[in-house]
C-alpha cells in the first residue's frame, strides 16, 4: 500500500520554479502555486495547479514549502507578512545562494517554526524530473528523510551533510568545474576547427577522453586527502612540457592562448613550490594557499 502524493507549494515561476511545479504535477502531487505576476501561473493551472492570492496562503495549503526566486533578497521580501504560516511546515529553498546565506536561513525559518533545508539544482529547467540529474540537499537529515520520495519527483536527490551549507558550496564548485570543461572543451573545438575538423566530429572522441580523466581524478582524489603525491605516471614537470605543445598549436594557428598560459603558469607555480616531480595533483598545493593577512 503507497501513500497518496504529498501536496507541495512552490513559490515563484520563473523559468526554473515552473519547471519544478511542472514535475511534481507530472508525479501527480497536489500542487499549490504563487507568483507576484499571477499569469504565469496560467499553464500549471490549466493541468490542475492551485493559484493562491498571497505568499501565506500558499504556504498553508502544503507541509512542503519549496521556494525558488532569485535571490535571498526576494525570498525573505516574499515572506514579509506570511511568516505566521511557516510554523510546522518543511520549507526546501532552491534559491541561489552562499553557504553563510544557507546557515542565515536555518537559523531564521527555525525562529519561525520551520524546518528548513537549503539546496541546489544542478541542471537548467528542461532537466527538472529526469532522475539522471542531481539536485544537491544540506541541512537536518530527518528533514531530508522525510520528503525524500517527494523531491525525487524533481530529480535524483542527493543529501550531502547536516551543515547546511555545503550544497551551495557544492554547488559553486561544481559549476567551476562546468565552465572549467567547457572552456576546454571549446577551446580544443577551435583548435581542431581551425583544420576544418567540425565540432560534432571532434566531440565523441573528446567524450570517450573524459572517461579515462574521470580515473585521473579518482586516482588523484585519494593523493589529496593524503597529501601525499607520488609522480609515478606524469609528473607536473612533463605536464608543463606537454602544455607547450597545446600552446604552440594555437599560437600557429592564431588561436586564443589565455587559457594554456594560465594553466602553464599554475602548474610553474607549483613546480616553484617543490612539487616538479609530484603527480599534477599536487596543483592543489598552490590553488589552495589563502592570502596572507
Amino acid at each position: 500500500m503507497t501513500s497518496a502524493p504529498q501536496p507541495v507549494t512552490v513559490l515563484g515561476l520563473g523559468n526554473m520554479g515552473f519547471a519544478l511545479a511542472a514535475a511534481l504535477l507530472d508525479r501527480g502531487h497536489p500542487v499549490t502555486v504563487w507568483n507576484r505576476s499571477p499569469h504565469k501561473a496560467v499553464p500549471l493551472t490549466d493541468r490542475g495547479a492551485r493559484l493562491a492570492a498571497t505568499p501565506a496562503e500558499a504556504i498553508a495549503a502544503s507541509p512542503l514549502v519549496i521556494p525558488c526566486v532569485i535571490d535571498y533578497d526576494a525570498l525573505y521580501a516574499l515572506l514579509e507578512g506570511a511568516t505566521g504560516s511557516l510554523t510546522g511546515r518543511a520549507v526546501v529553498n532552491l534559491t541561489s545562494g552562499s553557504p553563510e546565506q544557507a546557515h542565515q536561513a536555518l537559523a531564521w525559518f527555525r525562529s519561525h517554526g520551520a524546518d528548513y533545508l537549503d539546496g541546489a539544482i544542478m541542471t537548467t529547467p528542461p532537466g527538472v524530473g529526469s532522475s539522471e540529474v542531481m539536485f544537491l540537499y544540506s541541512g537536518p537529515r530527518e528533514v531530508f528523510d522525510a520528503h525524500r520520495a517527494t523531491l525525487a519527483a524533481l530529480g535524483d536527490p542527493l543529501h550531502l551533510d547536516a551543515d547546511p551549507g555545503l550544497a551551495s558550496l557544492y554547488d559553486a564548485a561544481l559549476l567551476g568545474l562546468m565552465w572549467a570543461t567547457m572552456t576546454g572543451w571549446l577551446h580544443g573545438t577551435a583548435l581542431v576547427g581551425a583544420e576544418k575538423v567540425t565540432a560534432t566530429a571532434f566531440t565523441p572522441v573528446a567524450i570517450r577522453w573524459l572517461s579515462t580523466v574521470n580515473g585521473f581524478l579518482t586516482r588523484y582524489a585519494g593523493q589529496v586527502d593524503t597529501g601525499r603525491y607520488p609522480g609515478d605516471d606524469a609528473t607536473v614537470d612533463v605536464q608543463i612540457a606537454t602544455i607547450d605543445h597545446l600552446i604552440h598549436a594555437a599560437v600557429a594557428r592564431g588561436l586564443d592562448t589565455a587559457l594554456p598560459t594560465l594553466l602553464k603558469s599554475t602548474m610553474e607555480r607549483a613546480k616553484t613550490a617543490g612539487h616538479g616531480s609530484d603527480s599534477f595533483a599536487s596543483v592543489i598545493k598552490v590553488l589552495a594557499e589563502t592570502e596572507s593577512k
